[in-house]
């Protein structure tokens, strides 16, 4: 896992030096620790809204969709899943600053393949993904960090969730 993890780094990397500007499409690479020591990783694919809004002196607020494959391991344990959420992102800045730092917020969903991990039970392989964070686009790399949190909304019980901070690197093109 950690060999493609670095190869995927290695591609995001070549991409950007490859890219001379942006569509609004990006590929994303994140790893993050959850509740009681699970490693998370997650590989997305990104698309920027068209729409901006409140456009003023400081910045102006937008975001993007992102579609993204996860796996949680725990030892022997592990779960895979993937998820859609469309974010929020108040960026800093005008889009030529090199330097834009942004505040981002998003409530998606996920579909995981299994729902127990180390001492949680999720109950469900449907669950909601909220997320928080704050991060920086510089060129075409965007790096961030990002409180998620994954539950059921109390669909079925337990429901004990699970909290993950997540740090991820991204490559626009």
């Amino acid at each position: 896992m950690k060999k493609l993890f670095l190869l995927m780094v290695g591609l995001m990397l070549f991409c950007s030096n490859a890219s001379a500007g942006s569509d609004g499409l990006g590929l994303s690479l994140g790893y993050g620790v959850g509740n009681e020591d699970i490693d998370i990783y997650r590989f997305g694919v990104k698309k920027e809204y068209s729409s901006r809004w409140f456009e003023n002196g400081p910045g102006y607020l937008s975001g993007f969709f992102e579609l993204s494959y996860n796996r949680w391991v725990y030892n022997s344990d592990e779960i895979n899943g993937i998820a859609f959420s469309p974010v929020f992102a108040y960026y800093f800045g005008k889009d030529t600053d090199y330097f834009r730092p942004y505040v981002s917020g998003g409530i998606g969903v996920a579909l995981i393949d299994e729902y127990h991990i180390r001492n949680r039970n999720l109950s469900t392989r449907f669950q909601f993904e909220d997320r928080v964070g704050m991060g920086a686009r510089i060129g075409s790399i965007d790096m961030n960090i990002s409180y998620f949190h994954y539950s059921n909304a109390g669909i079925k019980s337990p429901n004990d969730g699970i909290d993950i901070w997540l740090f991820t690197g991204s490559v626009q093109f």
